[in-house]
């Protein structure tokens, strides 16, 4: 397919191409494919980079929404206690809350500190009960063994999910029976079967959280089956955080709390932010060096041609016709570097997504494999955004054109 160009621009393109043509095995062809590689190099390192972001982000944003939802609801003089105010199912904001917009699901629970002991070691944990209403869909995919607490038995299911870390410690294995002490006065006791063992990576979670039956903390604490410690709120699309939150607020009853899991678990989600800054810096240096090798590469060509350049002023091409000859080059550059930057990048992520080829330490970070999520429309965007810095960058030093004088150039050697 040919370019349909004006006709004081087809001149520049015809010669152009003769230049690509004829500069095959020249220097001029070395630095074209430095120049080639610099865009692609930057370009795949930013979208690596932002695939890997998103792929921590959305991996361990899953996990806590796992243990906390999006929005939690509480008593208001509940505090920060795991001993918690009772509040019921028939309250407006359980029975309706699906009602309002953006609301995906709404979940209850109960939290109770209590002890596991074995023969040998003893363990504070929290003893989070849920039901059969609560998504285990995205929970069940953190169970490396076994299976949930079947919700349906008798009064209370006497099972429970521990962490890979809490059964480390206390020597537990899937199928074995452990006593459990729950903290108050006088002490409760249960014997429950270990039916799951889930593993997160997260220490905050791992260190503590048992998954059992919400029926065992309404009987524990003399509840109502109409009575429990919480809800927790599932968002359609958690980037509507802020503005859900707002109408939740404005919905609920008088006598409940609610508080967002950024606030609940703050760290992480600062962490997040942080990161995310990293990554726009990162960005920013990396077209800033991209854009600065395109400048050298090209005043290196526009050197190397001078006499040329000389010479066709001679013969009446106006400094737009020539500075286009170099512009031309220039999006052949980047188009090609472009490409070769796209596929690396999305080659590299696709590989790492579907086989964890690249290794973590889980306990620096959360996961085992690098993570990559990848966005098309960052992709986009970053292509966008290179191909603005370096055709800005370009014209700059085509400019210089306009300084060669003819006689002087043609006397260059």
């Amino acid at each position: 397919m040919k370019l349909k160009l004006p006709p004081y621009l087809r001149v520049s393109y015809f010669i152009a191409s003769r230049l690509r043509s004829g500069s095959i095995k020249g220097f001029s062809s070395l630095i074209t494919q430095i120049a080639i590689a610099s865009i692609a190099f930057g370009l795949s390192v930013m979208i690596v980079s932002f695939a890997i972001f998103e792929g921590f982000k959305k991996n361990i944003q899953a996990k806590i929404f796992n243990f906390g939802g999006h929005i939690q609801a509480t008593k208001h003089d509940s505090g920060n206690s795991y001993e918690e105010v009772p509040v019921s199912t028939s309250s407006v904001l359980y029975k309706h809350a699906t009602t309002l917009p953006g609301v995906q699901h709404i979940q209850k629970y109960a939290r109770k500190a209590a002890l596991l002991r074995t023969e040998t070691e003893v363990q504070g944990v929290i003893f989070k009960g849920i039901s059969t209403d609560y998504d285990t869909s995205s929970f069940k995919e953190m169970i490396t063994q076994g299976r949930l607490p079947d919700f349906q038995k008798g009064d209370y299911a006497s099972e429970i999910v521990i962490s890979q870390r809490i059964a480390n410690k206390l020597l537990l294995q899937l199928h074995d029976e452990v006593t459990i002490f729950f903290v108050q006065e006088p002490p409760r006791v249960r014997k429950l079967k270990i039916v799951g063992i889930y593993d997160s990576g997260i220490e905050d979670f791992d260190n503590q959280i048992v998954i059992g039956d919400i029926r065992l903390i309404q009987r524990i604490n003399n509840w109502a089956d109409t009575l429990v410690g919480g809800f927790e709120i599932i968002l359609s699309d958690f980037q509507e955080l802020e503005k859900r939150f707002f109408e939740i607020y404005d919905f609920m009853d008088y006598d409940i709390q609610i508080i967002k899991i950024t606030d609940l678990y703050s760290s992480f989600f600062d962490w997040f932010i942080m990161l995310n800054r990293n990554v726009v810096i990162f960005t920013f240096i990396i077209l800033c060096v991209a854009s600065f090798n395109i400048i050298s590469i090209l005043l290196i060509l526009i050197m190397e041609r001078t006499q040329m350049i000389g010479t066709l002023k001679a013969l009446g091409a106006t400094n737009t016709q020539i500075r286009y000859i170099f512009i031309f080059n220039g999006l052949r550059i980047l188009i090609k570097g472009l490409l070769i930057g796209n596929s690396l990048a999305i080659g590299l992520c696709l590989i790492q997504k579907y086989t964890h080829i690249v290794p973590l330490n889980r306990e620096n970070y959360y996961i085992s494999f690098v993570p990559v999520e990848i966005d098309w429309l960052s992709i986009v965007f970053f292509n966008l955004l290179t191909i603005s810095f370096v055709a800005l960058v370009i014209l700059l030093p085509s400019f210089i054109i306009t300084r060669i004088e003819p006689i002087k150039s043609i006397r260059f050697s």
